[in-house]
């Protein structure tokens, strides 16, 4: 699962442009980040790929009043209500954008290019029409709040059982230091989203990351083929939660607006 998608990145930036929080340049910069550049292909009323700051303005002048994310993976359509050919693009980014008050979605693919250590990125967006109908599976915040917070001590307990690094004092360093990370200015979410918004998120990312420490810092204990599907079987529920937590937090500021 992607820590910070970049579907996450054009909802929340998106939403503080439609709401009129930031500037089109503050907007563009924050959803580029590291990337070189991004464009969006297929939007009505562009014979080619735009830059993002006009495809944001079109999307505006098209009816768009809000961006929801999707994070889709195999046997789960989150945050997708159709059609076929938009989730299978989803699906196969793993991520998509789904706009609110236009019948019209993103998807990203994205292009590297460059030597190690100095990789050229740029995404297009593809846009495409989505079916207007509710989002599969997406929670309340409080409802992803209250699961992870279970997710969390259940996949913890699992795993400090199964002897794996990613519940121990490797875990502990990482999440230190994306900590202070965070501290030292990234930001977690754009302006307007709740503050409740924004503790899901966090909550969703550490336990994002414990996940990925578990299956990438070697075996710990779990040298066993039985051991190493017990691994598994207690990260693949977390991992479901913290993606449903993911979506219900950057698609929190819609919610907000039109509930």
């Amino acid at each position: 699962m992607l820590f910070e998608p970049r579907s996450g990145r054009l909802a929340a930036w998106g939403n503080a442009l439609l709401a009129g929080l930031v500037s089109p340049d503050e907007a563009v910069l924050s959803i580029v980040g590291e990337d070189a550049v991004h464009r969006v292909a297929g939007l009505p009323g562009e014979s080619g790929p735009v830059g993002l700051t006009l495809a944001l303005g079109r999307m505006r002048a098209l009816g768009v009043t809000g961006l929801r994310i999707a994070l889709p993976a195999p046997g789960h359509p989150l945050g997708l209500s159709g059609p076929p050919e938009f989730n299978a693009r989803a699906l196969e980014a793993e991520e998509a954008v789904v706009c609110a008050g236009a019948a019209l979605g993103l998807v990203p693919e994205v292009h590297e290019a460059g030597p190690a250590g100095d990789v050229h990125v740029s995404v297009v967006w593809h846009c495409l029409p989505v079916r207007e109908a509710p989002p599969a599976d997406v929670p309340s915040l409080s409802e992803a709040e209250r699961e992870l917070a279970e997710a969390l001590r259940e996949a913890t307990t699992a795993l400090t059982r199964l002897d794996v690094a990613g519940s121990g004092p490797v875990a502990d360093a990482a999440l230190s230091a994306y900590r202070a990370r965070a501290e030292a200015g990234r930001e977690a979410l754009a302006p307007g989203y709740p503050p409740r918004a924004v503790r899901v998120l966090a909550l969703a990312q550490r336990v994002d990351l414990m996940v990925s420490l578990a299956y990438e810092n070697g075996h710990g204990g779990a040298v066993a083929a039985s051991e190493m599907a017990a691994r598994a079987e207690a990260l693949r529920p977390v991992e479901r939660v913290a993606r449903r937590a993911l979506v219900a937090a950057y698609n929190s500021a819609v919610e907000a607006r039109e509930g």
